[in-house]
């Protein structure tokens, strides 16, 4: 597989906005004179299915066959990698079946499920969840659309970046969440190659660290266990395709608690009045845990996804009341 340039997600751009409308990108005054920066946020949780991955899922099974379509497609989730392969394969008339983890986020599982797809509870994380897919895929011909290791997917996701340089050509810094990591690659790839100096850092969960590990030791490493409540950070692995890219790209990877990643949900509730998920809410919290690294700099924060249950919130408002 090629790595993604530059042309590839131009020409993605066109087959994503034949079905999705540019997301807001707006200047946030608060955040920015509380960490001493210029602090923009692009809000992809305006997606209709609430997350950024869907321009992904279009570009993908956009390029399937006609023999393809006719197989159906099959991928593992946690729910929003899900919901976006729904939303394509409903758009184009394919069959689709998610496997996802027992416990899954319910309000995504239905979600998945409302899109037109069949929805395969098993495994006690996605990693196992993954390759109970895979075998799937090979026993019923299905089309496995893997959920970091496909250049189309990072195609479509790509088309963020080329909003946010359109918007802000001068940006100094672009921060990310990272799980599979098809955001923080693609958006990079964008970024810096309309504009090499701006930087891209990947945050991800302290508690699912198989990326920032892999990142500082230069090398494809696993962690033992995925235990956050962000389920879009929630890997034990991570992928060799994304995380080849994301060695010559990113400039940093960085890890944030649960805690601060709850806290940033209520910021970002009470001073945008939008709902983030875990991972949704990541930039922000590693905003204002560096702070000082982005003191004087033009910085946007991804607010990746918006797919968080009713539970979750009212669990993380009542611990957090006083904030």
């Amino acid at each position: 597989m090629g790595e993604p340039t530059i042309g590839d997600i131009y020409k993605a751009r066109s087959i994503v906005y034949k079905y999705l409308k540019p997301t807001p990108l707006y200047y946030n005054k608060q955040f920015s004179d509380e960490i001493g920066a210029e602090i923009y946020i692009k809000f992809e949780n305006y997606q209709p299915i609430g997350v950024f991955k869907v321009r992904g899922g279009l570009v993908r099974i956009s390029h399937l066959s006609d023999e393809e379509k006719s197989r159906g497609v099959t991928t593992a989730s946690t729910g929003n990698h899900g919901q976006s392969i729904a939303y394509a394969a409903r758009t184009f008339g394919v069959k689709a079946i998610i496997y996802a983890p027992e416990g899954s986020n319910p309000d995504k599982t239905r979600a998945m499920k409302n899109l037109g797809a069949e929805v395969v509870l098993t495994g006690k994380d996605f990693d196992e969840a993954r390759e109970a897919c895979e075998k799937r895929a090979v026993q019923d011909k299905l089309v496995y659309v893997h959920p970091a290791n496909e250049p189309y997917l990072l195609h479509g996701v790509g088309t963020i970046g080329l909003e946010i340089y359109e918007a802000l050509p001068d940006i100094d810094m672009f921060i990310c969440p990272v799980g599979g990591g098809r955001s923080c690659c693609s958006n990079a790839i964008a970024l810096k190659s309309l504009n090499p100096k701006i930087q891209v850092i990947a945050v991800q969960a302290e508690q699912a660290p198989a990326v920032y590990k892999s990142y500082k030791a230069n090398k494809l490493l696993t962690h033992p266990s995925a235990e956050t409540f962000a389920d879009g950070l929630a890997t034990r692995v991570a992928f060799e395709y994304t995380f080849n890219i994301m060695r010559k790209m990113i400039d940093d990877v960085v890890l944030l608690s649960e805690e601060e990643m709850e806290s940033a949900i209520v910021r970002l509730l009470d001073t945008t009045h939008n709902l983030a998920e875990g991972a949704g809410a990541a930039s922000t919290a590693a905003a204002f845990k560096y702070a000082d690294r982005l003191k004087g700099k033009k910085v946007v924060l991804l607010l990746s996804g918006g797919n968080l249950t009713r539970e979750k919130l009212s669990e993380i408002l009542n611990k957090w009341k006083d904030i």
